[in-house]
């Protein structure tokens, strides 16, 4: 059905939002948990979690890098005329998602096991994500609905953040800090919710009728074009293709806007993550607090619905740009904040570190939520470039990007911990070189990233105002307008968030 003939509601929103419970809360829960439960409960030491993060995320990059044509493309099988080339493989992994309970079992020393079902997840969470990730530009052309379907899954991500961390440090406290059984819970409650709102989403959700899509192509791609993509479409792989696909993967990179976008994505993204993933051995070590604590600091996160709801409001009303300004100077305050209170260790410290820690997830959930809001618009810049619709593309492109630095990040974060003398183990003495590595880990290597991620965001130019210009502009050449006759002002514009002379675009 075509997406003018549906109205996007707030259920419609909340249906495509929820699966961010997985992409949100349950990362989350591997960022947090998932290295500090093999070095304490499956002896494996730090270097070695980190290799097996690292591995699992770069070979499914490249496997991310199929799946996003693949999707744009499924419309040419039967499956995707039935299902849609999109929504079919949301319906058929939804099940699949129950193997995250198998990351939770202790296989002491057991590397390669680890590997296997991380690997597994990853891939398994590509082929759902990055068709998941299309829908908001599948959906509506409109800068509004849109954003009503970005804000609204960005408000469950932070909801999801909360849960992830909440749910967990529950759960541990009642099994017992020392109980590796508590993390097992914990993995099958939220594997089967996994499940659960997948399948909702695929019933809730829409996306452009394969016709419309390949009379659109049809009309685009000159006869000889369209033949030799037909052969792609039933199984032929041939070497041109696929010379020519990595090429349309860097293309992407020829749109200006998305650079920035791409630059601030990672670098923002990647500090988080780091943040999360050394943030247990912060408490546990460095302040020698209990592990459910952990938890409940990053529980704070609960903020970020009502951040999340106000930063909507913002994002149409003062763009993207300010967002970012406003969320990375927060992080950056509070991580100085926390290393103030590692050196003067205050008598009421838990109290202090959870107003810290409450104040900081304020900016991390705007983090989160501006990135994912922009990128339903970038497809509509391409399109100004291309005359072509790439959204699978581009969120491959984002996919293999954000994994590969992500187990490049992990890598490091493994052998900074060996570096600093991390004993695997539970019951170990970490020495106060550790302790203090661990600490230097946390404020550097978080606020690193996110400072040159703020130095990118000040940069960027798309907003309503801009983004509103662009869709008139296609519009207008797709109603038989000249390009020499565009407005100077219409001209300038483009050029800023093409990157590339006007009279080079629509071609």
């Amino acid at each position: 059905m075509s997406t003018k003939q549906k109205k996007i509601t707030w259920g419609t929103a909340l249906s495509f939002g929820l699966p961010d419970l997985m992409g949100s809360g349950g990362f989350t829960i591997l960022g947090v948990y998932f290295m500090f439960f093999l070095t304490t409960f499956a002896d494996i030491p730090a270097w070695e979690v980190g290799l097996i993060i690292a591995i699992a995320r770069i070979v499914d990059a490249f496997v991310c890098l199929f799946v996003g044509p693949l999707t744009d493309n499924f419309y040419r099988f039967s499956a995707g005329r039935r299902f849609g080339r999109r929504r079919f493989f949301i319906l058929f992994g939804a099940p699949l998602t129950l193997v995250y309970i198998l990351l939770w079992v202790v296989v002491p020393g057991n590397f390669f096991y680890y590997l296997a079902v991380y690997l597994s997840f990853e891939i398994l969470a590509a082929f759902l994500m990055i068709p998941w990730e299309t829908l908001p530009s599948e959906m509506t052309t409109d800068y509004v609905e849109r954003t009503k379907l970005s804000t609204t899954r960005m408000t469950i991500s932070a909801g999801a953040a909360f849960l992830a961390t909440f749910i967990p440090s529950r759960i541990i406290s009642f099994i017992g800090d020392q109980d590796p059984k508590a993390y097992l819970v914990n993995g099958a409650v939220w594997a089967v919710l996994f499940v659960l709102i997948w399948l909702l989403c695929w019933k809730n959700t829409w996306e452009r009728d394969p016709e419309q899509v390949m009379k659109a192509r049809k009309e685009r791609n000159k006869l000889k074009e369209n033949l030799e993509s037909d052969n792609i479409g039933k199984g032929s792989l041939y070497i041109d293709h696929v010379i020519n696909l990595l090429m349309d993967y860097v293309s992407t990179l020829r749109v200006r806007a998305f650079r920035k976008h791409l630059y601030v994505y990672l670098l923002s993204f990647t500090g988080k993550d780091f943040h999360n993933a050394i943030f247990a051995y912060f408490i546990v070590y460095s302040f020698g607090l209990n592990a459910s604590l952990t938890g409940d600091l990053l529980s704070m996160s609960i903020i970020g619905i009502p951040a999340c709801i106000l930063a909507g409001f913002l994002m149409v009303k003062w763009g993207p740009k300010w967002l970012l300004t406003y969320a990375y100077s927060i992080m950056l305050v509070m991580l100085a904040t926390y290393w103030i209170v590692y050196q003067i260790r205050p008598s009421n410290l838990v109290l202090t570190l959870f107003v810290i820690s409450t104040i900081y997830q304020i900016g991390r959930a705007t983090l989160e939520f501006t990135p994912w809001n922009v990128f339903p618009f970038i497809p509509d810049i391409d399109e100004l470039l291309t005359r072509k619709r790439r959204e699978g593309l581009f969120a491959a492109v984002m996919t293999f990007a954000r994994k590969t630095t992500l187990g490049i990040a992990f890598i490091a974060l493994g052998f900074i911990l060996e570096s600093v003398g991390f004993q695997a183990g539970t019951g170990v003495e970490q020495s106060q070189q550790t302790l203090d590595g661990i600490v230097y880990a946390l404020i550097f290597g978080t606020g690193g990233l996110v400072l040159l991620a703020l130095l990118v965001g000040l940069t960027f130019k798309l907003n309503r105002r801009t983004h509103s210009i662009i869709i008139k502009e296609i519009e207008r050449l797709k109603s038989g307008g000249k390009k020499e006759d565009v407005d100077p002002e219409v001209k300038k514009i483009c050029e800023q968030l093409v990157g590339v002379k006007y009279e080079n675009m629509w071609e």
